[in-house]
């Protein structure tokens, strides 16, 4: 039996854990029809790597642990695609191997750092690794933009779902496990996800840019 309290920590947290699977198939959908990658490399190797190991090697309650395996199951696919498209924007003179050794070696150190942040802090939900990932990632996709130049792989309905499974994540935590650092990740992933969100705006009216979904 739930409480009312308890029972819109559970509201809040099944919202973001289904905005972020809507993220993920968004971003697997675009990825398909611009035969482009539309998660950055250091965002893919954190992601999978918190996902693994907040599903099998410190399994959170019962609803999301199922919630981060569907997240882990659909960022295999999002890494698939990294790496088959990915090395098309490779410099020209640079090694393919290149691309998979950094890809490889990032993914390690990806997972070996989360692991070292879950058993420092003693944070077995994996909050603080959570959290500051999503704000790499909000300043990785904005980078990731503004290299390309235009909207491959991205797309507006993307940034908005990012946002609300970050905004229902931030809003959980604040009211139920409130603390400085995550009050203040939560914010700046915010500002950083809006910034975003203009920039895919001024792209779509320069390029009139049509949206497939």
């Amino acid at each position: 039996m739930f409480n009312q309290e308890n029972l819109l920590l559970y509201i809040l947290l099944l919202g973001s854990g289904l905005f972020w699977i809507v993220t993920y198939i968004l971003i697997i959908i675009r990825g398909y029809l611009d035969k482009n990658y539309g998660m950055p490399m250091v965002a893919i190797c954190a992601n999978i790597s918190w996902e693994f190991i907040f599903t099998f090697i410190f399994p959170n309650f019962e609803i999301q642990k199922i919630i981060t395996f569907i997240w882990f199951l659909l960022d295999i696919i999002i890494l698939v695609q990294y790496l088959k498209y990915g090395r098309k924007e490779i410099k020209k003179g640079t090694s393919v191997d290149y691309f998979y050794l950094s890809f490889f070696i990032t993914l390690a150190f990806s997972f070996l750092i989360i692991m070292a942040m879950t058993i420092e802090f003693n944070d077995i939900l994996g909050k603080y690794a959570a959290f500051s990932q999503n704000l790499m990632m909000s300043g990785l996709f904005i980078s990731l933009l503004l290299s390309r130049g235009n909207l491959s792989g991205q797309s507006i309905p993307i940034a908005i779902f990012k946002m609300l499974g970050t905004l229902f994540a931030a809003l959980a935590f604040f009211i139920y496990f409130r603390t400085h650092l995550i009050t203040i990740l939560s914010i700046a992933t915010f500002i950083y996800d809006w910034i975003y969100i203009f920039l895919l705006q001024k792209f779509y009216r320069k390029n009139r840019f049509k949206v497939n979904l």
